[in-house]
């Protein structure tokens, strides 16, 4: 039977939530998720024009008007694969490395959405955005004088309070306030402060807190009974200082989320089956402490500065496909393959050791099944295929030359329930 939910209880969950999410390790754009909810990430991520669930409208809010009154919450068990191989450094840092010494990751999720009326619909998704984690327990930087297992641990909750319109027949516009809540801490990075204009806030404190906002906004039309389009707009997110790593971030602690844009299609091409296409684009390069790299330090920039050294990503375009099939009235079947580009350059392996963001290739599979009570039960499977990027003039001479080669591999598995309410 329908249920129904007073929208005053999504309160204590939303925050419940947040204070179970775990950190993320490196996801797969880059360190953005493929997608959110058990449902997308079936296929492949594939969302903006293909709306299943609540959590539709963190990809884009206009699928507020398409997805009824309705709660998905669900999570999903992250295992990444982590490793860099150094050799011909002429400083002892030679050797292969494992970066694997946290695993896995707990990644939560909540959506709900409910319609006002015939042409409004409100909702909020809370999600780990995306995020990065390297635990190296054999420092690779040893050899420098550092100590104590090297890593970073960058986790990201984004919090969208949503509203949508049906503008006209079959055409829906919206919009997300965008809330970001992340940490940071660093370790095992003592010889680098050297190059720090702020030494004392660099390595070994702890994590650091930061917040920002910014704003999403979404369109999505119908063209016939068969064709759907949608496309989205998300701001950089403009984030306060991690200020306990002022003197490792460009910008002193600065941390910005990269913009990001994209667009869909989904097609029903008979009664049972859908197919759907996802492009999105992340401008990484456009947040100094990503997009900046290392040859910054060899200007006179130290890190820290503003322009100061960062892990040198470029900009990035993935593309996804999915497939769902209705095997029956109460199960959906889905599948799909993801690729994205690779924002780490052959240059820049060095620092990337700890953010090897690397995966090119991912493939899913996701099934949904409808209880007799109305329960949606979702489960999906990811496998990104490993991915190595070889270094190429990426050790400076004056760390002792030679090359750092960084490799990831991902694995998760989720699970989601869904309540449709009156």
């Amino acid at each position: 039977m329908p249920m129904t939910m007073p929208p005053r209880r999504l309160a204590p969950a939303a925050g419940l939530l947040l204070a179970l999410a775990s950190p993320p390790a490196h996801a797969t754009d880059g360190y953005f998720l493929n997608g959110v909810g058990a449902k997308a990430e079936g296929e492949a991520g594939v969302a903006i024009a293909l709306p299943q669930d609540a959590l539709a409208i963190a990809a884009n809010p206009a699928a507020a008007t398409e997805v009824g009154h309705r709660l998905d919450i669900g999570a999903q068990i992250f295992v990444p694969d982590r490793s860099a191989t150094i050799s011909g450094n002429g400083a002892g840092l030679n050797g292969r490395y494992g970066g694997n010494g946290a695993n896995p990751f707990l990644l939560p999720d909540i959506g709900y959405v409910r319609p006002l009326g015939e042409r409004l619909a409100i909702g909020i998704a809370i999600y780990g955005n995306g995020g990065m984690n390297t635990t190296y327990k054999a420092n690779p930087f040893a050899s420098f004088g550092a100590s104590g297992p090297a890593g970073v641990d960058l986790k990201q909750i984004f919090i969208t309070p949503t509203l949508a319109a049906r503008v006209l027949p079959g055409q829906s516009l919206g919009i997300s306030p965008i809330i970001v809540v992340q940490s940071f801490k660093a370790s095992g990075l003592q010889p680098f402060s050297a190059y720090s204009e702020d030494p004392a806030h660099f390595t070994n404190l702890g994590e650091s807190w930061s917040t920002g906002a910014g704003v999403r906004v979404g369109w999505q039309g119908h063209f016939g009974p068969a064709l759907t389009l949608g496309a989205f707009y998300e701001s950089k997110v403009r984030a306060s200082h991690f200020g306990k790593y002022a003197g490792l971030f460009a910008g002193q602690g600065r941390f910005d989320v990269p913009a990001a844009w994209g667009a869909g299609i989904a097609v029903k091409a008979n009664a049972r089956l859908t197919l759907a296409a996802d492009v999105k684009r992340i401008e990484y390069a456009g947040v100094g402490a990503v997009g900046n790299g290392l040859g910054a330090l060899f200007l006179g920039v130290p890190f820290g500065a503003s322009g100061g050294p960062g892990f040198g990503w470029r900009n990035i375009t993935s593309a996804k496909f999915g497939i769902s099939y209705a095997a029956s009235p109460r199960l959906i079947l889905r599948t799909g393959y993801g690729w994205t580009g690779n924002p780490v350059p052959a240059s820049q392996t060095l620092l990337n050791i700890l953010a090897p963001g690397v995966v090119q290739n991912h493939l899913t599979l996701g099934a949904t099944w409808t209880t007799r009570g109305g329960v949606e039960l979702t489960g999906f499977a990811m496998h990104a295929l490993g991915h190595t990027v070889y270094g190429n003039g990426s050790i400076p001479a004056a760390f002792g030359g030679g090359e750092s080669d960084v490799a990831l591999g991902e694995t998760a598995f989720g699970l989601s329930g869904g309540w449709k309410f009156r």
